[in-house]
């Protein structure tokens, strides 16, 4: 235990160091908010100063963990009568932006001659959550460690750019309009921590919404796991190993995920004391910048480009083809 607090460390008190200094920053700078400030003084400093290997662990977990709680903290914050305010569109909302993400992104990598699964990862990290998605989607389709590696780092390169472009497109498409921006934020971003990032560049009522919206995405992973399985696998034979895989999995959401929708229960279905979901809504705000901060840190510029040019493109089009999607979909149902 204390080998691993000691790899921790490090990496940890220069992410909480970054979110401190974020947090001041955000008084002079308030338009871009403390959460801004975090990723893009993470990027300045994971691309300069911070490139030690012992720094990895330290903003891993902060990156990872911190996120999650804030996630758990969150529903302590809302009730379930405030999600039902999104109503039946924005639940199918989602649902027409995560499939035609998925189809798209996955016929696109066929046509880029990527291979079935490198497609099938990109897909679902693009639709869902992620690294998360790609990490939980990887052993059901039998990917490569390599074609895994390969697909984070696009999806990454991807929500980076997105993340500092939707607030600018959010606000000049629907100005005042903040359940919309959070729709198309919310929807269409590729991690927690980009949604939180891109939404507090617009307000913090879009943070709150985008990540509901976001939530509600998540909660689609174990289908999304289940359904690419079956594509990627009805011809094939699993190997005993596959079955081993398979049988260590014990839940069909993130942890983080059940811990939200047990909070918020507790918040919708019970009278708490006002200290509690202050003290939620302010632990939560320090572990979203501190993870943010080390999501920043973490972003190697030099290792996306070294990919090359055929994935550039497949990254280029996806998030084209996302942007116009979540447009159309917006405006379709009615989001506002």
């Amino acid at each position: 235990m204390k080998q691993t607090l000691k790899q921790i460390l490090p990496g940890f008190l220069l992410a909480f160091c970054v979110a401190i200094l974020s947090k001041y920053l955000a008084h002079f700078i308030p338009n871009l908010g403390a959460a801004t400030i975090a990723i893009l003084l993470g990027i300045l400093l994971g691309n300069t100063f911070c490139q030690q290997p012992g720094l990895n662990k330290g903003t891993k977990f902060s990156e990872s963990r911190l996120l999650e709680w804030s996630i758990v903290l969150l529903g302590f914050t809302v009730t379930f009568q405030t999600i039902a305010k999104m109503g039946l569109n924005g639940f199918v909302f989602i649902i027409f932006q995560m499939t035609s993400t998925i189809i798209t992104v996955y016929l696109i990598g066929r046509q880029l001659k990527f291979t079935k699964t490198m497609s099938l990862l990109m897909a679902g990290g693009n639709a869902v959550c992620g690294s998360s998605a790609i990490g939980a989607i990887a052993p059901e389709i039998n990917a490569k460690e390599e074609e895994k590696g390969q697909i984070i780092t696009l999806v990454n390169l991807l929500g980076t750019v997105l993340m500092l472009t939707l607030p600018f497109l959010a606000t000049f498409l629907y100005p005042n309009e903040a359940m919309t921006q959070s729709a198309m934020i919310g929807g269409t971003l590729q991690s927690v921590g980009q949604v939180v990032a891109s939404a507090s560049m617009v307000s913090p009522e879009v943070v709150e919404w985008s990540t509901l919206f976001k939530i509600m995405r998540i909660m689609l992973l174990v289908l999304v796991v289940f359904f690419f399985g079956k594509f990627a696998n009805d011809s094939k034979e699993k190997t005993g190993d596959q079955k081993i895989i398979n049988k260590k999995k014990k839940l069909p959401l993130p942890w983080y995920i059940i811990g939200f929708l047990i909070s918020c229960l507790l918040n919708s279905f019970l009278t708490l004391t006002p200290w509690i979901a202050n003290s939620a809504h302010l632990l939560s705000g320090w572990f979203e910048v501190t993870a943010l901060a080390a999501i920043g840190l973490r972003l190697n510029f030099k290792r996306f480009f070294k990919e090359g040019k055929r994935f550039l493109l497949y990254t280029a089009s996806v998030g084209l083809l996302q942007i116009i999607f979540v447009i159309l979909w917006i405006k379709i149902f009615s989001i506002q």
